[in-house]
């Protein structure tokens, strides 16, 4: 089934909507990968506060909101690598959507309203399946390299995925073949 969102970019006044948003997304997520005292410590309202810091970035990153109805159901963002050795220059640093539209065709949506055909990579968490089956659809790989990542003073262990040049190219040609 697919659904049409509308993909816009993330603004201040979005802040509350996206804070209630993206805690709800961390608990259907990572409910099976970290404790629930951990997720306890999610609170809207304090990620209400890092989006508001979001919404003011530079032009060099990319935040979107997919809306349905009126209502913020996910959102993505995308900006300069972050790592010292990175391999793209570009990072896909965050996308979530809520559980009841994933299949819908939302993800997608979201992920190219800030992701370009060209080379990048993100760092997505090692258990997550059902990501790395999106990542995979997209031409990303692992390049070999992990982490192991505090979250919520716990520690989540990720791979980093790398879409390179040539499969992006090749990707983007036979899009429109």
């Amino acid at each position: 089934m697919v659904t049409t969102a509308l993909i816009r970019p993330v603004v201040e006044s979005d802040a509350e909507s996206l804070g209630l948003v993206h805690a709800t997304c961390w608990h259907e997520t990572y409910d099976n990968q970290l404790s629930a005292a951990a997720l306890e410590q999610l609170q809207p309202a304090r990620l209400a506060v890092m989006w508001r810091r979001f919404s003011s970035q530079g032009p060099q990153f990319r935040q979107v909101a997919a809306l349905v109805d009126d209502e913020i159901v996910g959102f993505a963002g995308s900006g300069p690598a972050r790592d010292a050795d990175k391999p793209a220059p570009n990072e896909l640093h965050f996308i979530y959507l809520l559980d009841a539209y994933h299949g819908t065709g939302i993800g997608q949506q979201l992920f190219d309203a800030v992701i370009d055909d060209g080379p990048s990579y993100l760092w997505v968490a090692a258990e997550n399946a059902r990501a790395h089956s999106f990542y995979k659809r997209n031409g990303y790989a692992p390049d070999g390299h992990e982490q192991d990542q505090e979250v919520l003073g716990e520690v989540l262990h990720e791979v980093r995925l790398v879409r390179p040049r040539s499969l992006a190219r090749r990707l983007s040609l036979a899009a429109t073949e």
